[in-house]
């Protein structure tokens, strides 16, 4: 009965996807506290004030949170500006200097306009002489 379970846990896509989201929540953790401590108290240091949940207005009885919204808000375009440039950046830099993503060279057979390799002489599909 537990043979069948142990498999199903012991399956790589399985392990894969909890140490995901292990990682994603811990790394979560590290993004937010570097927002929370180290960049909005950077611009409360240049705008002076660090929290805006006070903000609030009321209509007919119903109170509404300006500020909390304003707080969500930038604190979304914090945390999307440091992953961005702080993961995202890096990676696609790494990515183009060590060319990890680029396509096999490739021309055009101008018979049957097949993509062959650049070196090729004769084309694999039509056996046409390629210059």
């Amino acid at each position: 009965m537990f043979k069948g379970f142990r498999e199903f846990i012991m399956r790589g896509s399985v392990v894969d996807l909890a140490v995901g989201v292990v990682m994603g929540a811990a790394f979560g953790a590290v993004v937010t506290g570097f927002v929370k401590d180290l960049l909005t108290p950077l611009i409360a240091a240049l705008m002076g004030k660090p929290d805006f949940s006070a903000l609030a207005f009321e209509v007919n009885g119903s109170k509404f949170l300006v500020g909390d919204f304003l707080n969500a808000l930038i604190s979304f375009v914090l945390v999307s500006l440091a992953v961005y440039f702080f993961i995202v950046v890096p990676i696609n830099a790494m990515t183009t200097r060590f060319n990890l993503n680029a396509p096999a060279a490739k021309k055009v057979c101008p018979e049957c306009q097949s993509e062959i390799p650049i070196a090729a002489r004769k084309c694999a599909f039509c056996t046409s002489a390629v210059a």
